[in-house]
Formats: structure tokens, C-alpha cells, sequence
């Protein structure tokens, strides 16, 4: 098992960043994302809203992980619950993928919250726990995993940063 987590901050108002972070997919910046669904959403009666998505996605897995993982299955399925709470200015968002189960396992977090001394700024906490079962290199690919995740959450924070700005275009 594997734990990653990272940091980001926007210079951006709360309100701009959730806005730009529930649209994020699809997009040109990301295409591993191929598809997103929302299945269900609705306020709850503290005004929260909770969106859960299904989002399909094309791993960029290199042939000798395939290789390793005995698989050939690159196309995957994440489940995606999220709680934006616009009065606390809090956006939480749970994902965990639900096909390959048997081989890997990756549970992320992610927190949007508004700075506490500057209300233009917004802060993103990121974390994920990787768990890679059945093989004798789970460990090499665990850290594999979180490289890439540490990559992809840099572009995640250039793909919000271009959703952020193509509202104002």
C-alpha cells in the first residue's frame, strides 16, 4: 500500500474554483477521461449539494505494467461522490475505481477549501492510497502509481487553471 497526497493553491475565489473543478471533464487538457455520468444529485437539507458520477477512463498504462498486472484492460470505471457545501465553502470529493479491483485499488480525496486568511485564494488537498494486490513487484508499482499521480495532479491543476480561465473567454 501506498499513500501520496499533495497540495495545491489557486489564486482564484473559492466560488471560481468549484466552478471550474465541476466541469473539469471531458476536456483536451485530460483525455484519459472519456466519459463522465452523472448518476445522481441533489441537495440535502443543509443546502450541500452531492453529485455521484461514473466516470470512464483510458489508462495510459505502459505495456510492461500491463505486462506485470497480466492484464490488457485499459479502459476503467471510477466512481465519483462529491459534496460541495457553498456555505462552509467546502467541496469534498471521494473516488475510487470499481473495475480491476482484483489487481488495484486506488482511493482518492480531494478537499477544496477557502483559504482562512485570504477569501481570493482557494486550497486544494489531494490524497490517494494505492494498494496493487497479487504480484511479487506491488510495491515498485505502487510507487509507479503515485509518480503518475503526482504528474496528473499537476495537470489536473493546469486543466482547472484552463477551465477556470475559459469561463472568463
Amino acid at each position: 500500500m501506498k499513500i501520496w497526497s499533495t497540495e495545491h493553491v489557486f489564486s482564484y475565489p473559492w466560488e471560481t474554483v468549484i466552478k471550474a473543478a465541476m466541469r473539469k471533464y471531458p476536456n483536451p487538457m485530460n483525455p484519459s477521461v472519456v466519459g463522465v455520468d452523472v448518476l445522481d444529485r441533489k441537495l440535502d437539507p443543509e443546502g450541500r449539494l452531492h453529485s455521484h458520477r461514473l466516470l470512464s477512463t483510458e489508462w495510459g498504462i505502459p505495456g510492461i505494467v500491463r505486462t506485470i498486472l497480466g492484464t490488457s484492460q485499459t479502459l476503467t470505471y471510477v466512481k465519483e461522490h462529491s459534496i460541495v457545501d457553498p456555505e462552509g465553502k467546502k467541496m469534498e470529493l471521494y473516488s475510487t475505481n470499481i473495475t480491476v479491483t482484483n489487481l488495484v485499488f486506488v482511493d482518492e480525496r480531494l478537499v477544496y477549501r477557502l483559504h482562512p486568511d485570504n477569501p481570493e485564494v482557494t486550497i486544494l488537498t489531494q490524497e490517494a492510497i494505492i494498494t496493487v494486490k497479487g504480484v511479487s513487484l506491488s510495491s515498485y508499482l505502487e510507487g509507479m502509481m503515485a509518480m503518475r499521480m503526482s504528474a496528473n495532479a499537476r495537470k489536473v491543476n493546469t486543466v482547472s487553471l484552463y477551465c477556470t480561465e475559459s469561463m472568463f473567454s
